[in-house]
């Protein structure tokens, strides 16, 4: 006679590991990463990402994860472009126990902010995104921590009146400013006028299309121009190219300002003794002695298991930058474990786990990254941090730190952030936030 035992029995097999599956799928976390490994800006992009699975394969290596809980990845090659973003977005959403999105492109920032709202999941826009995301009560889930364009604009002018002896002292002084012909580029296009207005400067600003390897015609603009000051507004080849341009026409290298995404060995290498004497603006100090680092090396490299090809790359602008990204993310999910359990936490969790970040100096020494930043304080509605920079020189082999840390003119910028926010909310039917628990 057929007996239904074995069938039985079976199916209990299948459902017990089936159950064993699924513990460990919870006890895994998710990031996927729209990453750039290809195409003019691979220098950024394997530079960065590198970083970031450097740091979580040392926290898995390490520490056996967050908690308990495993930190995993997977990459989508977007080569710097919205489509192909927005595609690896669509895909990879799919995934179970997704922490952050980290796409490093304002042009994929844009168009993923009313996903990530949808999908509550946050969207961390590191040094870069839309400005008046830092308002919190409007966007819940976007990010854009250590430094949005706007507060790296005020801290570059903060920066040149300490070069002029006060800001009093810019009133007549000429700047212009290069950006890269993209919206991350043209971000900053009204701050500057209003900051202009303000300080009394007058600014031009002359857009290079990309990617920006060729630029006569806008570096002989400037030589007929004769400003004070031109900030590179750059990102990728664009940066060597224009400094490596501006000798050739005769604009001294020293009096030539780089943003955020012009301030990497990447920038500088490449242009040869053209950019030495070259001064940028950082959140992120180059090197490779923080103790991070070296435990990078012994831990992630030493077990064949570095993302970075060349070795000598770890320390770089770049790198540093991701390993940082790494600490942040992994710290608002130690943050929001402490409230909601040591396991796979929902995308809504971090969020509150993101507005609660804060390492002072005694927790990034404990991080092993004293002198690597200088602090973050993410609030509910304060989706930045602190803003602060320091500006760096190339000496034609390394990074010289050359300012204490500046802070941005936040009296001026909040304003101006609520004002575009609120439109925005207007726009979207959005409505304001009044505490961490809306």
């Amino acid at each position: 006679m057929f007996s239904l035992r074995p069938l039985r029995m079976a199916a209990l097999s299948a459902l017990v590991a089936l159950s064993s599956l699924q513990t460990v799928q919870a006890d895994e976390q998710f990031f996927p990463l729209q990453s750039y490994r290809v195409g003019p800006y691979a220098a950024g992009g394997t530079g960065f990402f590198g970083g970031f699975i450097d740091y979580l394969n040392l926290i898995n290596t390490r520490d056996g994860g967050v908690g308990g809980v495993k930190l995993t990845w997977e990459e989508g090659e977007t080569q710097y472009e919205v489509e192909r973003g927005v595609e690896v977005y669509e895909r990879l959403k799919q995934k179970p126990g997704i922490a952050t999105w980290n796409p490093l492109s304002v042009g994929i920032a844009y168009a993923l902010l009313d996903r990530v709202t949808a999908d509550k999941v946050p969207l961390l826009t590191i040094n870069h995104g839309r400005t008046d995301t830092t308002d919190g009560r409007v966007f819940k889930y976007a990010f854009p921590l250590l430094l949005n364009p706007y507060s790296e604009t005020s801290g570059i002018v903060n920066y040149l009146g300490s070069k002029e002896g006060g800001l009093e002292k810019l009133k007549g002084k000429k700047v212009v400013v290069l950006y890269h012909g993209s919206p991350y580029g043209k971000e900053t296009i009204p701050i500057y006028e209003l900051l202009a207005k303000k300080y009394g400067f007058t600014v031009q600003q002359i857009e290079v299309p990309h990617p920006g390897n060729e630029q006569q015609s806008q570096w002989l603009t400037i030589r007929r121009a004769k400003p004070d000051y031109v900030v590179l507004r750059g990102w990728g080849v664009m940066n060597p190219v224009a400094l490596k341009t501006a000798q050739k026409t005769g604009f001294p290298v020293d009096h030539i300002i780089g943003n955020v995404w012009s301030n990497s060995e990447e920038d500088v290498i490449p242009a040869g003794d053209a950019a030495k004497g070259y001064v940028a603006i950082t959140t992120v100090a180059a090197g490779a002695q923080y103790p991070v680092l070296q435990d990078i090396q012994k831990t992630v490299y030493g077990a064949g298991k570095g993302n970075l090809q060349d070795t000598k790359r770890i320390g770089s602008v770049y790198h540093n930058l991701g390993v940082l990204n790494g600490i942040l993310n992994v710290e608002a999910i130690r943050i929001a474990q402490a409230k909601f359990g040591k396991r796979t936490l929902t995308g809504d969790e971090i969020r509150w786990g993101l507005e609660n970040l804060k390492i002072d100096e005694a927790r990034a020494a404990a991080l092993g990254a004293k002198g690597l930043f200088h602090s973050i304080n993410v609030t509910w509605n304060n989706h930045e941090g602190d803003g602060r920079v320091a500006f760096q020189q190339w000496d034609g082999s390394k990074w010289n730190v050359v300012s204490d840390w500046i802070a941005p003119d936040w009296k001026l910028l909040r304003p101006i952030i609520e004002k575009s926010s609120q439109a925005y909310a207007k726009e979207k039917g959005v409505k304001l936030r009044t505490s961490i628990n809306d």
